[in-house]
């Protein structure tokens, strides 16, 4: 089925195929490169569900990036050395609620999306290799400690969260990976990585034939296997409102944020564009807080606002270095605050929207980009052009709405970086 857009005059193919898995076919003859991505729903916050006509199971904290490494591991050598013998770059990575597996090159593109399809459904796993790939992710753990700006990050989440699994480590900690089993992987394998439960997304410069080819050839269809995924129990109040860690930094950094209220998905995925505007408006370069905070030195180049979404979550954040992160803090506050008591000004939301707007319709000129929006939108059940329309339509109204309901000073948290506590 062609999807197309008359605003970006492009289209792409949606293709449900035998064995189940959802091709999302996005040619740009204008590029060099092509770039494949296949995506499984499964994150860290995964770690309790129930298959089927099974017993509920539990895993430790931190299998799904787990998996994400032994996937690139076969019974005929490591996935990497395949990649680099025919010139194609790979990698992958582990979110909050999903694993991507991707590669990019300007050639042998039919034999790197095989290798790419062997890799993700040809799990092979031994306690060896399992407990060497414990050493391995404790290494990259240790890592994450010292680097304060991942530790900002979740401190913030663990003051804006009370039991919600986002709260903990994408990679576990020392402790928890040292419980996962190869048995563990092939049952969160088995579990999650059922090619209904997939997306492959392929954007740049290939042949729509050739990956249909390679399907065919390697997958046959599969039933399609139920996993219920535990309820997640998360009051709306926050755990704490201030959360400092001293680490040697030259400078203090710290992340602030405004916990939302959960509508799930796909309504946490369309507020997170009303949020995205609303940031801008409150703290966005255009803004006169913006102005104010760096004409006083209380912030760099380096400070940027988020929206992060979720299936159970969504939070929007503010983020950067000062000498002052507390008085950032209020003046963020008093600006919300003035914002919710005056109105946002009409001028101020309709630059902002046209910021984002931008900006989404931008991310569709970089092959990397357009695979990872195909496939965010189609697990948020979303089609990436409904998204560009619906950021087009957002009214004043609803972002005035979304403004007082969901940036409340009594949820919202400071998480500070710096060598001395203020």
């Amino acid at each position: 089925m062609e999807i197309r857009s008359s605003k970006l005059n492009e289209s792409y193919e949606k293709i449900i195929h035998k064995s189940g898995l959802t091709l999302l076919l996005y040619p740009k003859k204008q590029f060099r490169t092509a770039y494949a991505m296949i995506t499984a729903r499964i994150g860290s916050i995964d770690n309790s569900f129930t298959i089927e006509n099974e017993k509920r199971m539990v895993v430790p904290d931190g299998v799904a990036h787990f998996l994400e490494h032994k996937l690139f591991e076969s019974e005929d050598g490591d996935s990497f050395e395949k990649y680099s013998k025919l010139g194609a770059s790979a990698n992958a990575y582990t979110t909050f609620d999903r694993t991507a597996y991707y590669f990019s090159c300007t050639e042998n593109f039919k034999e790197s999306l095989r290798v790419l399809i062997m890799q993700v459904t040809h799990p092979y796993f031994t306690e060896e290799t399992v407990l060497k790939e414990q050493g391995i992710i404790g290494q990259e753990i240790r890592m994450y400690e010292d680097d304060p700006s991942w530790r900002v990050y979740f401190n913030l989440l663990n003051g804006l969260f009370n039991t919600h699994p986002i709260r903990k480590d994408i990679a576990g900690t020392k402790e928890s990976i040292i419980e996962i089993t190869a048995q563990t992987l092939y049952d969160c394998h088995r579990a999650f990585y059922n090619l209904n439960n997939m997306v492959l997304t392929v954007t740049g410069n290939f042949e729509i034939s050739d990956v249909l080819s390679v399907c065919d050839e390697l997958l046959s269809p599969k039933m399609a296997l139920r996993t219920e995924r535990d309820s997640i129990e998360e009051s709306e109040e926050i755990a704490k409102p201030f959360v400092f860690e001293s680490f040697p930094v030259s400078s203090p950094i710290f992340h602030m944020g405004f916990k939302g209220i959960d509508k799930g998905f796909p309504q946490n995925f369309f507020n997170s564009a009303i949020g995205e505007i609303i940031c801008e408006c409150i703290a966005g370069e255009g803004s006169s807080l913006y102005r104010e905070l760096y004409d006083l030195s209380l912030i760099n180049t380096e400070f940027d606002t988020e929206v992060m979404a979720g299936p159970s979550y969504i939070a929007a954040m503010f983020a950067g270095e000062s000498k002052n992160p507390k008085l950032v803090a209020q003046k963020i506050k008093n600006e919300v605050e003035r914002l919710k008591n005056e109105g946002i000004d009409r001028d101020s939301f309709v630059r902002a929207k046209k910021c984002c707007y931008g900006r989404y319709v931008d991310s569709f000129t970089s092959c990397e980009s357009t695979a990872f929006n195909l496939a965010q939108c189609h697990f948020a059940q979303e089609e990436p052009y409904s998204v560009l329309k619906r950021l087009a339509n957002i009214t004043l109204n609803e972002a005035q709405s979304f403004l007082r309901e969901n940036f409340d000073e009594s949820r919202c948290t400071l998480s500070v970086v710096a060598k001395d506590e203020f």
